[in-house]
């Protein structure tokens, strides 16, 4: 359970951490400047199993593994969004970022409300509103990564790609 941040559309990288932080790969340090320009106070206040929800295109632009990085590093349990960038999805996969797509949750939902999120099923409730939605749930091979802490941590598992 956690707090929702909402966030709009075509929400970038640059958005997510501007690219004059992009100097360290800490992912503590990175979190300290996650969305500082559009949200200052999502870094001091973001707390662990918070959750931001969006509308379509989340992580749009560059394509580095710094933006999913920062938001991994706040502690936020998952992103919600209509839709993301293919890049982004890609690297959130790859670091080990829950991420579900759900085209309702944003249009139904509102910053600061209370949320519990089921990442096997897909799950969604509000507990502020009662509202129940279902995401598509990952795939079951991008889960076992996501589950892992990412693909290296999965392969360091696994030792293979099976």
């Amino acid at each position: 359970m956690g707090r929702i941040w909402m966030l709009g559309d075509n929400v970038n990288t640059d958005v997510i951490i501007p690219g004059r932080y992009n100097v360290t790969t800490d992912r503590a340090e990175l979190a300290r400047h996650c969305l500082c320009e559009v949200l200052p106070e999502f870094a001091p206040n973001v707390q662990p199993g918070d959750v931001i929800v969006a509308g379509h295109n989340f992580g749009c632009g560059s394509s580095r593994e710094h933006a999913p990085s920062a938001i991994l590093g706040c502690g936020v349990k998952v992103v919600i969004a209509r839709s993301f960038a293919r890049i982004f999805y890609r690297n959130s996969v790859n670091i080990g970022l829950p991420i579900l797509i759900c085209d309702e949750v944003s249009q139904a939902s509102a910053d600061g409300q209370q949320i519990d999120v089921d990442l096997e099923s897909g799950r969604i409730q509000n507990l502020t509103t009662g509202q129940t939605f279902q995401a598509e749930p990952l795939p079951p091979f991008v889960a076992r990564i996501v589950a892992a802490g990412g693909i290296i941590e999965y392969i360091r598992q696994e030792g293979t790609l099976r």
